[in-house]
């Protein structure tokens, strides 16, 4: 294992005791510019999330109504009432933002595959670049208003639905994650930073309790006029 991701992945509560649960539980509030140019309307109600620790899948509830759950994996997303009758879903998901661009607008089953990848994503970082067939390479560190931070280059393989191939991983002096950049593939490469503030400690592992994404220059500058997705967590929970 590379040794950077060894002290990262010890500095977040470290593997073994990751792999001891199966399930993290979280309560989420989030928003951003970037849902308008899906046409898509949001609100600041509070939802929980769960994911998996061990397997991609992710649920949120509530979904569009109260009642309703959303259920991702890679494969298939599905959005079903208290009674689990389905009301809407997609298999084989990701080939529905084939041609798509950074305007082009999405429905409810876009938007579900999306939030729940990216989701699971972010509640396993960085463990998930531990995970098989993960390849995690460290690369030149980067200097962000005067505190240098490491880097780790990960290149994802096909099985894990995620934002891009490639994305790079940023981390502090103490080895803490503190910013995320990628591509939304799913929204014509829309080149994205996401920042992390606020880590609490939940049962040894510790979570990032607010995300910032804003969009990327070509000089790997945030644009941080502009936030295209904000996320804040709470109530962290292992099982």
């Amino acid at each position: 294992m590379n040794d950077l991701l060894k002290q990262v992945l010890a500095a977040h509560g470290g593997l073994d005791r990751w792999n001891a649960f199966t399930t993290v539980s979280a309560r989420i509030v989030s928003g951003g510019e970037f849902w308008a140019t899906k046409g898509i309307a949001t609100d600041a109600n509070p939802r929980s999330l769960t994911t998996k620790t061990q397997e991609e899948l992710a649920t949120i509830t509530p979904y569009g109504a109260p009642e309703f759950v959303m259920t991702f994996v890679p494969d298939r997303v599905v959005i079903r009432n208290s009674q689990g009758e389905t009301i809407a879903g997609r298999d084989n998901p990701r080939s529905e933002f084939d041609g798509h661009g950074v305007d082009t607008p999405w429905d409810p089953l876009h938007r579900a595959y999306f939030s729940g990848y990216a989701l699971w994503t972010y509640l396993s970082t960085p463990f998930v670049l531990a995970m098989p067939g993960v390849a995690v390479q460290e690369v030149a560190p980067w200097d962000e208003y005067g505190e240098i931070w490491r880097v780790l280059r990960a290149k994802f393989p096909p099985a894990i639905a995620t934002h891009s191939a490639v994305q790079d991983f940023y981390f502090g002096p103490d080895f803490l994650l503190r910013r995320h950049d990628y591509e939304l593939e799913v929204s014509g490469g829309l080149a994205v930073a996401q920042y992390v503030h606020d880590f609490v400690a939940m049962q040894g592992i510790r979570f990032p309790s607010r995300r910032r994404a804003h969009p990327r220059g070509a000089d790997m500058r945030p644009d941080r006029s502009h936030t295209l997705v904000w996320i804040d967590l709470s109530d962290f929970e292992l099982r």
